[in-house]
Order: structure tokens, then sequence, then C-alpha cells
């Protein structure tokens, strides 16, 4: 296979300025023009194509500490059970792209294009080229900042002075509605036959979800954030299931008041803001990290089998874990790290949901078993 060279400028100037008024200049890569968003950091080692697809990641502007970003390419759009192969949505949905090296020449069977081309191509700008071990080492001291990234037309100077003077007042997108932006409009259905169906209600939810669902054998139904408790049931569900989704969890009102009526009708699993979402529908609280959960190597302590499973995660959110008490829900997940909930339970009814995503995409996939135990609930009630 021949390499895939990129067809856009490498001569391009870049500019990351975060609200604290510090100042990365340097190239850019991907579309020009300006975004402002919430810088955040993953540590993961590969899965970039299905992380800058993630819904979870609206509204940020997402750092990879690994080095080299972009070396195996980007695959095409090729569809399975009606999704894309190797999507996690139909697009990019991160607001801008901050990396240290980029591969302008990936090799790999399933490339299609460069990274580079790909975010030109859905008007996303990136900057490489930079210190990320410096800029993560200060997001884990100050926590996440706002910041802004412009990407330079090649031949354009930017002017530092002028960023500098417009660029300190910076929109938090936590305090939009996020979730609004990313879930569908309408109801889709993705039908395998099967004896049993849920209904998926949206917040953002990643592809591998309904591909998990539909694998063994479940009928899905996925619906907008905002449907209500009785637009839910009217689907006569074996199920519900609460996806991912980005942004505060307290912004999810509608969501929240549908979830307090319906868990004690059905089995219920939520994944990730479906945890704080659930924890917040029964009484509990949620609060916002430091600097967040995103990675491929978060472990995840089963107190009930003391067993640690290594997890995907990408949060910014988390439960209040004594908040809990005054809750029919109880901890079942710690994050053995810094010891906060990822994972909650019921204590007499068919649900739970967990901090952390069971379907991966990236992996690791230790606990897709959690998709058959929500499976065996349906068979069961």
């Amino acid at each position: 296979m021949v390499p895939q060279h990129s067809t856009s400028n490498k001569n391009k100037k870049a500019i990351l300025l975060l609200e604290d008024g510090t100042v990365f200049i340097r190239n850019g890569f991907g579309a020009t023009g300006k975004i402002s968003g919430e810088v955040v950091f993953s540590t993961q080692m590969v899965g970039y194509p299905e992380a800058l697809t993630d819904p979870s990641y609206k509204g940020q502007v997402l750092t990879f500490t690994y080095p080299l970003v972009g070396n195996y390419g980007v695959p095409s759009n090729e569809l399975n059970l009606g999704l894309p192969l190797y999507f996690e949505s139909d697009h990019i949905q991160v607001q801008g792209l901050v990396i240290h090296e980029l591969c302008h020449e990936p090799f790999h069977w399933a490339s299609k294009r460069t990274l580079d081309k790909w975010l030109l191509d859905e008007g996303v700008p990136g900057i490489y080229g930079v210190d990320t071990r410096r800029l993560t080492k200060k997001l884990r001291i100050h926590g996440v900042m706002l910041g802004n990234l412009q990407v330079f037309d090649a031949g354009e100077e930017p002017n530092l002075d002028a960023l500098l003077k417009n660029g300190k007042n910076i929109a938090d997108p936590n305090l939009t509605d996020l979730v609004k932006e990313v879930s569908v409009k309408q109801p889709i259905k993705y039908s395998v036959d099967g004896k049993k169906t849920v209904v998926l209600i949206d917040c953002g939810a990643k592809y591998s979800i309904i591909r998990n669902l539909l694998k063994r054998g479940i009928n899905v139904i996925r619906v907008p954030y905002d449907t209500s408790a009785s637009e839910v049931m009217a689907y006569n569900p074996d199920g519900v299931f609460l996806s991912n989704g980005p942004g505060d969890p307290k912004k999810c009102v509608k969501t929240i008041e549908c979830v307090r009526e319906v868990v004690d009708k059905v089995p219920f699993m939520g994944i990730c803001l479906g945890a704080q979402i659930l924890a917040l529908a029964l009484g509990g609280d949620t609060y916002k990290l430091k600097f967040g959960h995103r990675a491929q190597n978060q472990p995840a302590l089963d107190l009930i089998s003391r067993r640690c499973y290594i997890t995907t995660q990408n949060h910014g959110y988390a439960v209040n874990m004594e908040s809990l008490k005054k809750t029919p829900l109880e901890t079942w997940f710690l994050n053995a790290n810094d010891k906060t909930t990822e994972g909650v339970k019921h204590k007499n009814k068919p649900v739970f949901a967990v901090q952390w995503h069971p379907e991966a995409s990236p992996g690791p996939y230790d606990t897709e078993l959690l998709f058959d135990k929500f499976a065996k609930t349906l068979e069961v009630t």
C-alpha cells in the first residue's frame, strides 16, 4: 500500500491560548479558523478515530499525551448493521485537536486518508509541535481550562497581542446544552428481529453501544434525550438504556425526569453520563472532577468481587458517593486511582450504571460482560 500524503499545507501556523494566558505557538493542521472550548487531555495510546468521533468530547479541545498521532491514518466510512464500522458517530465531535507530533505519511491497510486531511475535510482545526507533557502537567495542577485554538492560512502571521487582548473571555461549553447538539432529533429503529426491545435514550450515544445491543439479539429504538417517560413506555420496551454524552449532567433536566419514572418499571442500564443522570434522578448528586478521566487505562474496582478491571473512560463529572446514602442506589465500582465512584446499582431493582465505557472502542473490552448482564435482566423480568 502507498502511504497517503496530506493535501493540506504543512506551513500553517497555529496558536493555542489558555484562559490563564499560557500561549503555545506551533504548527497548524486540519482546517483554518478559530474555535474555543474546554482543553482536556487523554492518555490513550491508540484509537484516535474512535476518540475524535465520540460525542462525549463535544465542546472540548482534546490533547493526546501519546507523542505520535496519525501514524495509521483514517479508515473509511464502511457500514455494518447500518452503522459506521470504525467510528463512534457520523463525524468528528471535538472542537479542536492538540498533539505533539503529526504523522504526514500513515501506513496501514485500512487507511484511506491522513489525519490532517480528515480534520481538513470536517472543518476541525489542529495544532502540532506542542509540548503536550507540559500542557498536561498544567491541566493536572490547575484543572481543565478553557482555551482558544486558531489555525492560520499558510503565510499568515498571527497577531499575538490582538489574540491576547481578545482571548480573555472564553465561553464555557458546559454552561450550554451540549447534549441537545449530539442527540438524535427523531427516533431511529435498529432491528435484528430479536425477541427483546430496548429504548436507548440518546444523550450522545457511541455507535458501539448500539452494536453491542444488536450483537446480543436486542432490537434498539434510539430516542432523543428529552423524550418523556410516557413516550418511552409507549414503545412497550423490555428495558431502557441511557447513553454517554457531553457536559454537565444537571443540564439534562428532562432526561432526569424521564429516568426517575422509568427505573421503577423496567430494567435499566446507563453508561458514563447515564450513570450521573441515574444518580441525580434518584436523589444523588454530581460534581465536576478537576481534570477528569480520559484514557484506556483507568482501573475500576468491583466492591463485591474485589476484581479490578482496566477500562476506557471519558468523563469530566462524577457521582458524589456520600450523596448515595439517601438514595436506593449503592456504590458498586470505585476508581482505584482516586477512589471516585465508577459504578452504581439499585439495592432492589435490576437497575445499574457504570461511569466507564464497557463497549470500549477503543479497548480494552474486558467489561463487555455488563451488556450480557443487562441482556439477562431482560430475560427474567
